[in-house]
């Protein structure tokens, strides 16, 4: 799979379930976790943690909103139930991108929804755990972004290969190159 992603949490009601969300993130692959304005221990989430992904994935604690900071190019995705958030299903994930979801019994606060550049929700009725939300949108994340099979038109696993993957072929050399081949019997450029 092509990109990075990112996931972390504004806020932490439990710490439990926040080292639920790290324990996902790295089964999936994610390139960092953080946290935002939360009090969050390695001792309390490694309860729940038990990969201990912090030995694994690069751990961010930004003490407020205006110190998170981004690598260049990535985008900030909010995950939070609103009426103009586009639903999970519709969403095309960046290839930079660094997911952030709010705090169990509160919402993400609305300047960090205004410095996102996406909002999403998973299309359910009332919320969940924010673990259970974080695997919600990795695993979409995965399926529509990794290289798999075509689900079949009826129940059950694929009925046809997944198509070989293109060779990208040896380099093409632009005319003047020091590393373009010579014709047989011409010198080399840098030998003349």
């Amino acid at each position: 799979m092509r990109g990075y992603f990112g996931i972390g949490i504004h806020g932490v009601n439990k710490p439990f379930n926040v080292g639920n969300l790290f324990r996902t993130a790295h089964a999936f692959g994610a390139s960092f976790v953080y946290t935002v304005d939360a009090q969050y221990t390695k001792r309390k989430g490694n309860k729940a943690d038990t990969s201990k992904s912090l030995e694994h994935t690069p751990f961010y604690a930004f003490p407020t909103l205006e110190d998170m900071l981004l690598p260049k190019g990535c985008q900030l995705v909010g995950v939070e139930l609103t009426e103009d958030a586009i639903e999970l299903p519709s969403f095309r994930h960046p290839t930079q991108a660094a997911y952030i979801l709010g705090p169990e019994r509160s919402n993400l606060p609305q300047s960090t929804i205004d410095r996102c550049d996406h909002i999403i929700k998973i299309p359910m009725k009332f919320c969940v755990n924010v673990g259970v939300a974080g695997a919600l949108v990795m695993y979409d994340r995965v399926q529509s972004m990794g290289r798999f099979a075509p689900r079949p038109v009826r129940a059950g696993g694929p009925t046809e290969e997944l198509p070989t993957q293109t060779s990208h072929g040896s380099p093409i050399f632009r005319k003047g190159s020091p590393f373009e081949e010579s014709p047989p019997g011409v010198p080399e450029k840098w030998d003349e």
